[in-house]
Order: structure tokens, then C-alpha cells, then sequence
């Protein structure tokens, strides 16, 4: 049983209509077909392109603030940078412990500066060490070292000891003499 072409003519005119859908059919399903590779590939793209999406979307809500925050820093860091002793102005840095041996009242007995090491640690200040030796009564002690941490400069007191100078009790409710010597690092400029 042999078809001749007038027959598939005569069959193609009777159903022009299902022979153009399943024609079309085939077209999709063979593109599907060698298509189908990139389906994953698209999907990794579209899942980069929404994190980047997301990501830009948070920068402009967070950008909003952004000269305020600015600003905020580098007023903070101007405040810091004041704050810091400058390990090579040696009469300035002993100028401030001197200041607070007149405010407070005690005798500075020893003052030392040591030479500032990073101790292998990157960091953007330099912590400047020192050795203090003071005497005075308790409570001018005590004062010196609250104007210490409280003062112009940062301050972190790393030890310290204190010892009663004399062998009697004084007559201003018992508080004799104390000597305190105190290892410390004020915060320094590199």
C-alpha cells in the first residue's frame, strides 16, 4: 500500500489545522530538547543576578545616612587623634604627668618613658609605655591614679604596686604615706 503524493496533498488540505499544531509541536519539543543544557546555566545566572539585585538594594537604603555617618567617624577619629602622645615629644609627655603630680598633690618619685613596640600587632596607634613611681597619702594616691584614667590621654595601667612608706600611722585618721609604682601605656601616634 503505497501513498502517492496526492493522497498526502489531498490529507494535508482535509486537515490543515491539527497537522500545523502537531507540526509546531514537534518544533517545541525538539527545541526543548536542545535547550534543556542551558536551563540550570540560566538559573545560576538569575539567582547572581538577584543577590547582586538585593545587595544594591540594601547599599541605596543604607547610603541614605551614609554623610551623617561619615562625618560622625571623623569627628570621632579627630577627638581620638587628640587624645594620642607623640612618643618622640618626650618634654610634652612628662609635662602631662607633671601637671597631675601639682593637681593631685603627690611627689613624683620616678618617670619613666619607654620606647613604644607594636609587639607584632598591626595596628593603626602605638601604645607608649611607662613607669611611675609616686608618694603621697592614700587619698592623693588614689586621686592621681582616678585623673589618670580619666585624663587628656588614653590611658590602660598594666601593673601596679603600692607599699606604705614609714613605719607609723599619721595623724589624719590613720591614711600614712603610700608609694605606688605603676607600669602603663597611654595610647600613641605611630
Amino acid at each position: 500500500m503505497a501513498i502517492s503524493n496526492e493522497q498526502v496533498i489531498a490529507f494535508v488540505k482535509k486537515h490543515p489545522v491539527a497537522l500545523g499544531c502537531a507540526v509546531t509541536c514537534l518544533g517545541l519539543l525538539g527545541t526543548m530538547y536542545y535547550r534543556s543544557d542551558l536551563v540550570p546555566t540560566a538559573e545560576a545566572e538569575l539567582s547572581q543576578k538577584t543577590t547582586q539585585a538585593e545587595r544594591l538594594s540594601t547599599n541605596l537604603k543604607n547610603a541614605a545616612q551614609l554623610k551623617e555617618q561619615y562625618d560622625a567617624l571623623s569627628a570621632s577619629v579627630k577627638q581620638i587623634e587628640a587624645r594620642l602622645v607623640h612618643p618622640a615629644d618626650l618634654a610634652r609627655n612628662k609635662q602631662y604627668f607633671y601637671k597631675l603630680e601639682a593637681e593631685t598633690g603627690v611627689k613624683l618619685l620616678d618617670l619613666r618613658q619607654g620606647t613604644p613596640t607594636s609587639k607584632g600587632r598591626k595596628t593603626i596607634y602605638a601604645p607608649v609605655p611607662y613607669t611611675v613611681s609616686v608618694q603621697g597619702d592614700y587619698a592623693m594616691v588614689i586621686n592621681f591614679v582616678r585623673r589618670l584614667e580619666k585624663g587628656v590621654h588614653y590611658c590602660r595601667v598594666l601593673t601596679a604596686s603600692a607599699a606604705p612608706v614609714g613605719a607609723g600611722a599619721a595623724s589624719d585618721g590613720g591614711l600614712g604615706q603610700v608609694s605606688l609604682t605603676l607600669n602603663l601605656e597611654l595610647n600613641g601616634a605611630p
